[in-house]
């Protein structure tokens, strides 16, 4: 019983702690247009990435103790995944990223199929 309890605890303590963001209080990115007038951003996502979510989803997305992502953009449109990094899901917890930089991963994390 008390090993199960020990797991349990361990467990929450690495999904609250390991897989939360970064404090990281950085001017946002200027925000540009690309030669379809549409608007980008400077948002490095892999960058992002490697500082948010590597640690629960593997330093190449191969997965680990969350899902792997390096093909999730073959299941889940950009809009679904944008969804998942804002809402949360299952044992990830809501709001890691956000705003811009929740909107650049999901784009780039679409592109993985």
């Amino acid at each position: 019983m008390k090993k199960q309890l020990l797991a349990t605890l361990f467990g929450a303590a690495l999904v609250l702690g390991a897989c939360g963001g970064s404090d990281d209080s950085s001017a946002p990115a200027d925000d540009a247009t690309n030669d379809n007038g549409a608007a980008t951003t400077d948002v490095d996502a892999e960058a992002v990435v490697q500082q948010n979510c590597a640690s629960c989803h593997g330093g190449n997305l191969e997965g680990g103790m969350g899902p792997a992502l390096d093909k999730i953009g073959g299941t889940l449109s950009q809009d679904e995944i944008h969804d998942v990094i804002v809402n949360g899901k299952g044992a990830m917890p809501p709001g890691i990223i956000k705003g811009e930089e929740a909107d650049a991963v999901a784009a780039w994390l679409a592109e993985k199929k």
